[in-house]
């Protein structure tokens, strides 16, 4: 039983801890026929001698709250009234999110394709082999043998070559971030996309960084906007561009690089958030592949490969800042469990989570011919453009049935369909962005929900305003 008792007020001990006893018994927290414990056991626990419990006890017995039996102790005893409770401020009930019958998010996964059968075994082995290590605080990187094998993934699929060293794990995007603000310092600008992921921007802020939007061209990211920021770090999505989808080419990223290069105190931060989904073309090289003179920071998770709820993701840092990590690295140990990181170092290392990627490069490259497909083929066709749907797992559908695009959300939300226009990621205004223009992702709807989500959009926005002598959606 924790009671708190204060030694430095003029009302005596016994008096304190006979009130607190009552109001539990008046409270319910103590209920009928229940054993209050010994004085021998609640008086050292409390710090009070037995003599200022026998004299508590002695009070809840005159007054009915106590019963005493012979050889057997103090039990309480049941109330004949209720008690009204403490008056307190009403706590307001959480705001349930809206639930559509149809999500066109970009931030889900199909939970079909998690694989249940390959983890599950994985959790079986990890357990099997009952390692210490598993139950003990680990290193604040995170497990040596998880990194190492990120490493060898990296250097297979993006063309980066990250010693072990070099990676720290952390539970998502959010606590990441914060590593770079703890290891940069708090005394910079930060460069964003604009448009870009508000997430980020909103982690930032709260940080105390400040942010300046950044706009973006047909190539990405505008350097001479950048120039003119002062930022010393810019977050950038370039291999592709959230949410325009944009793939920043060579010529841009080496120019990225050298804005980069032109002072000591300036870093890139690369989030390479869906790299692993291109469906066409050859493999994008990330940017960290191409830096020579140390200033690229890779970002990464396994939120879209795996499953957002794990809560894993991972950074590679510049040799350069490896020493400065070292030295304040014991005060933040890894956010991620052990036990997560064995399963998925089990998984990559037999080769399960290559194939598990195949699988799903598979199914959502299904999915997307099936959406693109279906758009065509309705009575939308003649009035929607489909641009940027090579790689990642959203694209975006511009609709020209003359409605605003605050008019398409709303009319599709009406209908049950959510959706998420192109202006809902702007940083800052932009007179430039693409008009009636929608992001749609894919990723976590069964292509029976596409059909009859994609029915409803008929019914909301075919016939409005004037057609077009398109004869089937464009796919730009």
């Amino acid at each position: 039983m924790t009671i708190f008792l204060d030694r430095t007020a003029k009302r005596p001990l016994y008096e304190q801890l006979y009130r607190a006893i009552r109001s539990m018994i008046e409270e319910g927290t103590l209920g009928g026929g229940e054993k209050m414990p010994s004085k021998r056991r609640l008086a050292p626990s409390l710090g009070i001698g037995q003599v200022t419990v026998e004299n508590a006890y002695a009070q809840l017995v005159a007054e009915g709250y106590l019963r005493p039996v012979p050889k057997s102790g103090y039990y309480v005893e049941p109330l004949s009234r209720s008690f009204p409770p403490k008056a307190s401020e009403p706590l307001a009930e959480d705001p349930q999110p809206l639930r559509m019958a149809f999500d066109f998010r970009t931030n889900v996964i199909d939970a079909d394709l998690f694989p249940r059968d390959a983890w599950w075994k994985g959790s079986r082995e990890v357990m099997s082999r009952w390692d210490a290590d598993l139950f003990n605080v680990m290193d604040p990187q995170g497990s040596f043998a998880f990194r190492n094998a990120i490493s060898r993934s990296l250097a297979l699929h993006r063309g980066i070559q990250a010693d072990p060293s070099r990676i720290v794990i952390g539970s998502g995007t959010e606590a990441l971030l914060g590593l770079v603000v703890r290891l940069l310092g708090k005394d910079r600008v930060v460069a964003l996309e604009n448009p870009g992921y508000g997430k980020v921007a909103r982690t930032f802020q709260g940080l105390g960084i400040p942010v300046v939007p950044v706009g973006l061209d047909e190539q990405g990211l505008r350097i001479e906007e950048l120039r003119a920021s002062q930022a010393s770090l810019v977050h950038v999505t370039p291999s592709h561009q959230f949410p325009s989808g944009v793939v920043m080419p060579l010529g841009r990223r080496m120019a990225l690089l050298k804005w980069a290069e032109e002072h000591p105190d300036r870093y890139v931060l690369e989030d390479d958030y869906d790299s692993e989904f291109r469906f066409s073309g050859l493999p994008i090289p990330a940017l960290q592949g191409l830096d020579r003179a140390d200033k690229v920071l890779y970002l990464n998770s396994f939120s879209k490969s795996l499953a957002p709820s794990l809560r894993i993701g991972y950074l590679v840092l510049p040799q350069t800042l490896v020493s400065s990590y070292r030295e304040t690295r014991l005060a933040f140990p890894c956010t991620v469990p052990a036990f997560d990181q064995a399963v998925l170092t089990a998984f990559m290392e037999d080769g399960g989570f290559e194939r598990h990627l195949n699988r799903m490069k598979g199914a959502y490259k299904e999915k997307r011919d099936h959406l693109i497909q279906l758009l065509r083929n309705s009575r939308l066709g003649p009035l929607c453009e489909i641009w940027n749907h090579d790689a990642g797992l959203h694209f975006l559908l511009r609709v020209r049935n003359g409605m605003s695009e605050n008019a398409l959300v709303e009319t599709a939300k009406a209908a049950g369909v959510h959706l998420a226009g192109f202006s809902d990621h702007l940083l800052a205004g932009d007179p430039k962005a693409p008009e009636a223009t929608l992001v749609i992702g894919y990723s976590g709807m069964k292509n029976a929900e596409m059909d009859r989500a994609v029915q409803r959009l008929e019914t909301a926005w075919a016939g409005n305003g004037t057609s077009t002598s398109l004869h089937s959606a464009t796919v730009v």
